[in-house]
């Protein structure tokens, strides 16, 4: 029943404007969270972090154990964080770090803090907001309206499995691999055993939503040298389940879909920008005027949209 969405301009732009628009008109596919990816112009050094944390009466012991780690690693804040409450007991935190010697070795310790305080993205350029609540609410608490940027994915939850909060809610960070996201409208029906294929790889699973596998396991699949065609295509075939999902990375957005083709999905493209959705209503907030809409409506199917000149293929 979830909503997802993908946007593409062909410049730096208020790329997320259009995801908050986008991810409003599907808002009745599920209003228990809302989330957005949005890449944004890379740093030159250092990564920009999203997370949350659970209890904002601790907020200040977490963010003094984070920075340890931070420290054990090389690396430090660049700046304040900055701290984003409301009536919630959990508490959301944008900030940027220097490089850690080892990225994944620091991904892999800061992880142990969960619980208290968890890292939902990083990257170079990607940033994940995600929280309780509607499309317009989420946007406003977190200024999506203002992000700009090239390009980003949205997701409307309607949470069937697993927690509500934030931190089980899409986009989902392919952790360690930083600046790749996905969202996923369906269900992966052999979740458990590809779990404990890639837990024994070394892999971390944060959440018991079946969405963040998916993340990890396409990344792991272009660790070992395919493609990104060639992992989407592989990924039709060796998860079991119905699912479209979007997958981003600093280039663009890849798709697939799986071999009943259940879940829709829904595309315009126009002068070099495109919107994709599951439903039709949604991409017209972007493209109002009269134009060609492709349904990716048959099984099996998978596709890639750079952005620019950039290409996926590797």
């Amino acid at each position: 029943m979830c909503g997802i969405a993908g946007r593409i301009l062909n410049a730096p732009g208020t790329v997320g404007r259009d995801l908050v628009a986008l991810m409003a008109a599907q808002e009745h596919r599920g209003a228990d969270s809302t989330g957005f990816a949005v890449y944004g112009a890379p740093m030159d050094a250092g990564y920009v972090l999203r997370g949350m944390g659970f209890d904002k009466a601790q907020m200040d012991g977490d963010l003094e154990l984070f920075r340890a780690t931070l420290k054990d690693h090389g690396a430090d804040l660049m700046g304040d964080p900055s701290i984003i409450t409301d009536a919630n007991k959990h508490y959301c935190f944008r900030m940027e770090i220097s490089d850690p010697r080892d990225l994944a070795a620091w991904v892999k310790d800061t992880d142990e803090l969960s619980g208290r305080i968890e890292v939902q993205s990083c990257g170079r350029s990607l940033e994940i907001v995600k929280d309780i609540g509607g499309s317009e609410e989420v946007g406003e608490k977190h200024k999506v309206h203002d992000m700009i940027g090239t390009h980003g994915l949205g997701h409307a939850r309607l949470a069937t499995e697993s927690s509500v909060l934030p931190n089980a809610s899409h986009p989902f960070w392919a952790r360690p691999f930083s600046d790749v996201a996905i969202v996923h409208n369906g269900q992966i029906t052999d979740y458990f055993t590809w779990r404990d294929k890639l837990q024994r790889q070394g892999y971390r699973f944060l959440t018991e939503n079946d969405s963040e596998l998916i993340a990890v396991w396409v990344s792991d699949q272009m660790k070992q040298g395919l493609s990104m065609e060639q992992a989407l295509r592989k990924s039709i075939h060796s998860i079991d389940g119905v699912f479209t999902f979007m997958i981003t990375t600093p280039d663009g957005i890849g798709f697939a879909k799986d071999r009943f083709a259940m879940k829709p999905l829904v595309v315009i493209e126009q002068a070099g920008e495109l919107a994709a959705a599951t439903e039709e209503q949604a991409v017209r907030t972007v493209f109002p005027d009269e134009c060609e809409v492709i349904n990716h409506d048959g099984p099996s199917l998978v596709g890639i949209w750079g952005v620019g000149n950039r290409s996926m293929a590797a």
